[in-house]
C-alpha cells in the first residue's frame, strides 16, 4: 500500500466527515483539498530528502525520533471505537477543540506548523493558496488543512520507514516512488513534476498545478 493509499483508507469515511466539522467546511470542498495537500506534502519531503545526503538523514532521523506512526494508529483505533473521538484527535492536531480519551501522540509529532515550515518552507503560501483555489476552500481553512494533515503525512512515513526497516536511503527511495505516482496520475503538470513545481518561482504556475492535481487525484477521496 502507497503513502497515499494508507492516508485515504484513514482519512476517509468518519474522518473525513469530522475533518470537515473542524474546518465548518462542506465535504466535497474538504475532500478536494486532501487530495491536492496531500501529494503536494509527499512533494515536498521529496524534495528535502533529494537535495542532499545530509537532508535525507535528517528526515529519517526525526522519523525515528518523532514520528513513529502512532498519530495514524491512534485515528484508527477511534474510528474503531466510534464516539466522539476522531473529533478530540483532529481537535487536537489543531491546537485544540474537543478532548479525547485516546492518548495523545508527542508534541513535535502533531506540530502541524512545524512541519510545514520545514516541508515548504517559502513555498507554504503559495501551496496554501494552490490548495484553496482547488478546492473552494478560503485560505484560512486551507491552511487549517495544511496544518491538520501534515502530521498524517509524516506519521505514514514513519510507519513505512518501520515496517519496511528503511535507512535514509530507502526513504528517499519510497518518496520518490511516490512522487513519480503522483506525476503518472496527473495530466498537464508543469516540467519537472512535482520537485520543480516547488521549485519554482511563479507561485501562479504551482496554483494552476495544484487544480490539476487536486482534479486528477480527486478519486483518492472521492
Amino acid at each position: 500500500m502507497s503513502l497515499l493509499e494508507m492516508l485515504s483508507s484513514q482519512l476517509g469515511g468518519q474522518a473525513a466527515q469530522q475533518l470537515s466539522s473542524q474546518l465548518g467546511a462542506d465535504p466535497s470542498s474538504t475532500q478536494k483539498a486532501l487530495s491536492a495537500a496531500l501529494p503536494l506534502l509527499v512533494g515536498g519531503l521529496a524534495r528535502n530528502a533529494n537535495k542532499s545526503p545530509e537532508g535525507a538523514q535528517s528526515l529519517a532521523s526525526a522519523l525515528e525520533k518523532d514520528h513513529d506512526g502512532s498519530v495514524l494508529d491512534s485515528l484508527s483505533g477511534l474510528l474503531g471505537g466510534g464516539g466522539g473521538g476522531v473529533s478530540g484527535l483532529l481537535g487536537g492536531l489543531l491546537g485544540g477543540g474537543a478532548s479525547s480519551s485516546q492518548p495523545m501522540p508527542s508534541s513535535r509529532a502533531t506540530d502541524g506548523d512545524g512541519i510545514l515550515r520545514h516541508v515548504l518552507g517559502d513555498k507554504r503560501g503559495a501551496v496554501q493558496q494552490g490548495v484553496a483555489s482547488a478546492s473552494g476552500l478560503d485560505a484560512d481553512k486551507a491552511g487549517k488543512l495544511l496544518s491538520m494533515v501534515a502530521p498524517l503525512v509524516m506519521g505514514a512515513l514513519g510507519k513505512a520507514k518501520r515496517q519496511q526497516n528503511l535507512d535514509a536511503n530507502g526513504v528517499t527511495a519510497l518518496l520518490n516512488q511516490e512522487r513519480a505516482q503522483v506525476e503518472r496520475q496527473t495530466s498537464g503538470m508543469a516540467q519537472g513534476g512535482l520537485l520543480g513545481l516547488l521549485d519554482m518561482d511563479d507561485d501562479g504556475s504551482i496554483i494552476d498545478d495544484v487544480g490539476k492535481i487536486a482534479s486528477s487525484l480527486g478519486k483518492l477521496f472521492g
